[in-house]
């Protein structure tokens, strides 16, 4: 049975692409074949319908187990086999099935300031030329009726970042022994001292990789008719003939895409409102203090600066040409 020894289970735009490649360099890491297989997050075939560029991303789950236990063919003796996908979190049902297929597996989770999140995801799909909404305060005031249409995670700018709930709901099921819970900056400020202290929790050797690699960088393209021209030809194209024409208008519109912007304090007030309640649950599960979150942010927007050249951006989360 090739089933994974650990998981890494959130969160989205929280460097788990980068994570997740800085661990397959590790001799005694087995990372799977595909970065997001998305495995855990249905019981059978994925749905066909949601918001923009959503079948597509359908179309990429591994859902059939025979798939899902190929992807760690390979895997050196004594190697660790794992996997990334970042929703697992978020999905209270896919932690349900986790635990009852691979009930010792060890879970990785990387929390990001919850309004920092948020909008870098809105920015990676306006990037993308997929969000029609031009503004995340207003982006995030429509979730409730793209959940409602059944428009994937991927769009759930808000609940994919209440975090308190989520892992309260998942030290229900697993011990906090199996779970590590880290921040974004660790890996972003900190990145050798991040990955030791993942190895240690794995019990693998510590000092094999000391890099996060910059993958999966978003981009703010410039706002402007080019952008907003792109954009509905994309999100045409994307219900007629899928990513066969919409990758190349994806790199057209991001050809001139810098780094993303700092919110405003106003913007952030507003984003906090939604995540203030979550935030409080969450210092009280993790016994942790996160009230930074709460303050102005004196370091926002593309922490990681400009994408690297060459580097496409991943749709959905999943990197292109995997």
């Amino acid at each position: 049975m090739s089933l994974p020894d650990f998981l890494v289970i959130g969160v989205p735009k929280a460097a788990t692409t980068a994570l997740h490649s800085a661990l397959a360099r590790h001799p005694r890491l087995r990372m799977s074949a595909v970065k997001e297989p998305k495995f855990f997050l249905t019981d059978g075939p994925p749905p066909t319908r949601g918001g923009p560029g959503d079948a597509e991303t359908y179309r990429e789950h591994v859902w059939r187990r025979a798939d899902y236990e190929a992807l760690f063919d390979g895997a050196p003796p004594g190697a660790l086999r794992g996997e990334s996908t970042p929703f697992y979190l978020y999905d209270l049902a896919a932690q349900r099935r986790i635990h009852a297929l691979i009930p010792r597996a060890r879970l990785i989770v990387v929390l990001r300031d919850p309004v920092e999140r948020a909008h870098s995801n809105w920015t990676h799909l306006w990037s993308a030329g997929l969000e029609p909404i031009d503004d995340v305060v207003r982006a995030c005031a429509e979730e409730g009726r793209r959940v409602a249409a059944g428009w994937a995670p991927f769009w759930h700018y808000v609940g994919l970042g209440r975090y308190g709930a989520q892992l309260r709901h998942l030290y229900t099921l697993f011990p906090r022994e199996q779970v590590l819970v880290f921040r974004y900056r660790d890996l972003v400020d900190r990145p050798e001292v991040a990955l030791d202290r993942i190895c240690a929790f794995l019990g693998v050797e510590q000092g094999f990789v000391g890099e996060v690699p910059r993958e999966n960088v978003t981009v703010h393209p410039p706002e402007g008719r080019r952008h907003r021209v792109l954009s509905q030809l994309v999100r045409l194209g994307d219900r007629v003939v899928g990513q066969s024409l919409t990758t190349p208008l994806e790199r057209m519109l991001q050809r001139k895409g810098r780094a993303r912007e700092p919110l405003t304090w106003a913007q952030r007030q507003e984003l906090l409102s939604y995540f203030a309640a979550d935030i409080a649950l969450l210092q009280d599960v993790t016994e942790e203090d996160f009230s930074d979150w709460l303050r102005p942010r004196e370091r926002s927007g593309g922490l990681v600066g400009a994408r690297p050249t060459g580097q496409r951006q991943a749709r959905n989360g999943r990197p292109k040409g995997e």
